[in-house]
């Protein structure tokens, strides 16, 4: 959903752009059938990683991308978002001197047990060019020294892509709802973030006060791969108007969150993709690096404590929200790095 918009934008502009599917998103729900829904071309090259542990997987990536980009000559690499990938490919490049563009760059959670807040700040230290999608996140980057001709403010590609599938998105929704036999109101929910689903006395603890607010609104439940694994290791019985369906592709997702009454959800993208649609999201953390969501957007930090959720879900549900203005938020952020980047190698 990021690099969609990107290549496409700097070939626009005259660049040549391979584009390097590292195979740590491997699934062909999870990552390969976005390039199908989306229109993205396949990419170049595959390197095929998979899975494994965070150091496994790195040191992966990293092995990989170094033999790639030793093989070509290369001006730049553009690196997004912050997993494993993001900062494996950001570190192969800057020990071969290749300048590394980061998109998405500046956000902080300061949660150091997040291990995407560790990828976001050491591949932001690494990068030469830092596309961020809102002021606080400049304001993150000028407090760590970063100089300022560095850090760019484009807006946000996910909603590059959010905007130009929409209307398809909610065509695919409309056949979603028919599939699953929906006529009335319901939530959406989504959780992966292990501080959430790790331990089995939180993941109970969550399930518990989702299944009070099902009473109410039914929920629907696309369960990731590693939650879904979590509840079977832990034995734990979803409540009743709790429905888990399959995971859902992007325009399928998009589709029955734009009809949502309520998301609660751990995702960082979500939180984002609510706030353009006009949707409450309760966000189920402590702490969000989009906090432009909770100023500007729909989305409301309400933390794990299950009375603090059952009464924000009640409150959330009796009052409807209109989409967010978020400045630059407004589809054209990919063409806004594709100037920058095109400028810069150019002069």
């Amino acid at each position: 959903m990021k690099v969609g918009p990107i290549v496409p934008a700097l070939r626009d502009r005259g660049a040549q752009v391979e584009l390097v599917h590292t195979g740590q998103h491997y699934d062909q729900t999870m990552s390969g059938g976005f390039f199908t829904e989306l229109g993205i071309a396949e990419p170049d090259v595959n390197l095929e990683v998979g899975s494994g542990t965070h150091a496994e997987q790195t040191a992966g990536v990293l092995i990989a991308f170094e033999s790639y980009l030793a093989e070509r000559e290369v001006d730049a690499v553009v690196v997004v978002g912050d997993v494993n990938s993001t900062i494996a490919c950001a570190m192969a490049a800057v020990k071969l001197h290749v300048p590394v563009a980061h998109v998405e760059a500046g956000l902080r959670s300061r949660d150091w047990t997040m291990p995407e807040e560790v990828n976001r700040v050491l591949t932001d230290r690494i990068s030469r060019w830092l596309f961020t999608t809102s002021a606080d996140a400049d304001e993150n980057l000028a407090a760590e020294g970063v100089p300022a001709e560095w850090v760019h403010l484009v807006g946000n590609v996910m909603i590059d892509t959010l905007l130009s599938n929409i209307d398809r998105a909610r065509e695919r929704g409309d056949k979603v709802r028919e599939r699953l036999g929906l006529d009335g109101a319901y939530g959406l929910m989504t959780l992966h973030r292990p501080s959430n689903v790790d331990e089995a006395a939180s993941l109970r603890a969550l399930l518990g006060v989702l299944g009070e607010i099902a009473a109410d609104v039914p929920l629907l439940f696309p369960a990731h791969p590693r939650t879904a694994s979590q509840l079977r290791e832990f034995g734990v019985e979803l409540p009743d108007a709790v429905r888990v369906i399959e995971p859902l592709g992007y325009l399928d997702f998009i589709g029955l969150m734009d009809r949502a009454a309520i998301v609660l959800t751990d995702s960082g993208g979500v939180q984002e993709e609510t706030s353009v649609l006009g949707v409450p999201c309760l966000t189920l953390r402590e702490n969000t690096e989009r906090p432009v969501t909770c100023d500007l957007g729909t989305n409301q930090l309400v933390g794990t404590d299950p009375d603090a959720i059952l009464r924000a879900a009640k409150a959330a549900l009796d009052s409807p929200t209109a989409p967010a203005q978020i400045p630059l938020w407004d589809g054209q952020a990919a063409g806004r790095i594709a100037e920058v980047l095109v400028g810069d190698l150019a002069a």
